[in-house]
């Protein structure tokens, strides 16, 4: 009876052992492509965002992940655009790395954004960004983006009033020549530090003035605005920095 229940036992262990997963393909086995990538003109410069890859190809979390590569494709006025597709044209502009900031790009959770500076007037811009890993492999580059770079609408005028509980910042400035008018984008940082490149309102704000409060006492801010433009093809572009204004809260009297 032993010999048979040991019999029995080895079978459905070798059974088990035999049985294989699904097939997982090498080529699956790569950082998935960006997601949420976009692409608008701030003041004289592009400005590229996109979500890190979390998952490779096959839907498993991605542990090796290093950074990401931008390739970038300029396009002349009058020059026939290369299929949206086509990588022939794109040449690598940056390499970023998950642990490393420089002065033109940012990271915020797990949003990266990329400031370009080098473009002209009247000329296309198309990105593509592919992740790579710690090995150097690289994973499922993005569908392209790109915009026109046009002359940057009038920056507004920026006025700050604070009180003993919260800042107010007052703007306006004069409606854009071309586009419709949108709203207006503000930042804040601290006083001494670099404006960050995504703003302190999720949305345009449609108004004139906004009420920063929840702020720290001993703290202060530095503030600067632009103004928010679509054009007629849909882009959206920002104008260059507002005047650059200093905010503490007041002591009580």
């Amino acid at each position: 009876m032993h010999r048979l229940c040991l019999v029995l036992v080895i079978a459905l262990f070798m059974s088990a052992c035999g049985k294989k997963g699904p097939v997982i393909y090498p080529d699956l086995l790569v950082p998935e492509a960006p997601k949420e990538v976009s692409l608008w003109q701030s003041g004289v410069g592009m400005k590229l965002s996109f979500l890190l890859p979390q998952k490779d190809r096959a839907g498993r979390p991605l542990a090796d992940l290093a950074g990401v590569k931008v390739f970038k494709r300029e396009t002349m006025p009058g020059q026939a655009q290369e299929c949206s597709s086509c990588m022939d044209a794109f040449r690598l502009f940056k390499r970023l790395y998950v642990d490393i900031q420089g002065d033109n790009d940012r990271r915020y959770g797990n949003m990266m954004m990329v400031l370009d500076s080098d473009v002209t007037v009247d000329r296309t811009y198309a990105y593509t960004v592919v992740p790579f890993t710690r090995e150097g492999v690289d994973g499922q580059g993005s569908a392209p983006v790109m915009a026109t770079m046009v002359d940057p609408p009038l920056p507004p005028v920026l006025k700050v009033i604070p009180s003993p509980t919260e800042i107010r910042l007052e703007f306006g400035g004069r409606r854009p020549a071309r586009g419709a008018f949108v709203g207006y984008n503000l930042y804040r940082t601290i006083k001494g530090e670099a404006l960050p490149f995504l703003p302190l309102n999720r949305e345009p704000l449609s108004g004139t003035s906004y009420t920063d409060s929840g702020l720290d006492r001993r703290l202060t801010y530095s503030y600067a605005i632009r103004t928010v433009v679509r054009m007629p093809a849909g882009e959206k572009v920002e104008s260059s920095l507002s005047n650059l204004v200093d905010g503490a809260l007041k002591d009580e009297e």
